[in-house]
């Protein structure tokens, strides 16, 4: 009931019911009374007074307890509710099936309290998150920073006498200070993503030949590795998408960084498809790798989310890698999942529209 009602009924009972009672007792009185009024009237007078009084006491105590009952206990309730929030609980629940001001009171609170608890538990979990990501990137600096550190001692120490051994510590103190790179690299990105500021730089791509000078980059530092890189391409060779080079670069070397980390067979496989799918091209890049389980498998993409701790931390990785591409395909237009079994290896599913050029035909005959 509304503040308005519950007005008008407090008016009501505190005029018209003691004028009613009144008029009612007084006549009663009035039947009663003996015809002799000039006798009778001091007595009735009395009476009427007194039944005035106490009518209006009784109306009074109603009318007060009613109020409280409807108004002030409600507001008293918020009260005691807000108080609750300002000292940080925000498991104090307020239900009401009242309609009117105070039930919109009290639906409102709820949909404050329960923002503020998301709110809150978001926070909470952003802070996990950027501890965990603090740690993971400090043990991925200690790493290579420790191996160029060996190695440039190795270097200053003579230990590496032959030109040959020499090359080694240099190459390998180069492919490490790279690999610092590429993990400063994707944490700054990281921060662009938290505010929405990935810098893009679209442009129209042949598809075929854009693959062809990634894989060509891709196999040698995969042979050096010894694993097996097969490229197939099933588009036409004028089939064109509108990306951004280097961001799509980024999310083919992110999965295939991811396959070669987590490789456990003797002989590595990658193989990278190109498949049409008539408005949009299907891209394809299968390992046979470890595999991810099923129950990890629709979490890969969620930030920090990590399918073994421990295996992990070994490897290294900031957990933010794959949602990182997740974010780069979607702005692209495009959408990515991935398909997985434990010890057969994982592959991963990338979908961009094609780029069409609009006929002059078209353009006339097109709505709008």
């Amino acid at each position: 009931m509304s503040f308005k009602k519950k007005l008008v009924i407090a008016f009501s009972i505190v005029i018209v019911l003691p004028l009613v009672l009144g008029m009612a007792v007084t006549f009663m009185i009035s039947r009663l009374m003996v015809p002799e009024v000039s006798m009778v009237s001091p007595r009735l007078t009395r009476i009427m007074l007194l039944s005035i009084i106490i009518i209006l006491i009784i109306t009074s105590v109603l009318l007060t307890r009613w109020l409280q009952a409807s108004i002030l206990r409600p507001v008293d309730h918020l009260n005691t509710a807000m108080k609750k929030i300002r000292d940080g609980n925000l498991e104090y629940v307020l239900q009401t099936d009242e309609e009117g001001e105070i039930g919109e009171l009290y639906r409102n609170y709820e949909d404050m309290r329960l923002r503020l608890k998301e709110s809150a538990e978001e926070k909470l979990e952003n802070e996990k998150n950027d501890r965990e990501l603090i740690s993971n990137i400090a043990h991925d600096l200690k790493t290579p920073i420790t191996s160029i550190r060996g190695y440039a001692e190795g270097l200053l120490d003579g230990v590496a006498n032959t030109p040959e051994k020499q090359e080694k510590y240099l190459r390998t103190i180069h492919n490490k200070a790279s690999d610092m790179v590429e993990l400063i690299n994707e944490l700054t990105l990281y921060s662009r993503i938290d505010s929405n500021r990935i810098p893009y730089s679209f442009h129209r791509i042949n598809l075929g030949d854009y693959f062809r000078d990634c894989v060509e980059e891709i196999g040698m530092d995969m042979d050096s590795r010894g694993i097996e890189l097969n490229y197939v391409n099933l588009v036409s060779q004028d089939t064109l998408i509108i990306a951004d080079p280097e961001q799509l670069k980024r999310v083919i070397n992110n999965i295939i960084s991811n396959s070669v980390k987590y490789m456990d067979k003797p002989r590595g496989r990658i193989d990278i498809r190109i498949l049409d799918e008539q408005d949009s091209v299907r891209i394809e890049i299968e390992d046979n790798g470890k595999g991810i389980s099923q129950r990890d498998l629709p979490n890969i993409f969620d930030r920090f989310y990590r399918t073994d701790s421990s295996r992990n931390s070994a490897q290294g990785g900031s957990g933010i890698g794959l949602s990182i591409v997740k974010k780069i395909i979607e702005d692209h237009g495009g959408y990515i999942w991935a398909t997985s079994r434990e010890g057969d290896g994982t592959c991963m599913h990338m979908v961009l529209r094609k780029y069409r050029e609009k006929s002059n035909a078209a353009q006339e005959v097109s709505p709008g």
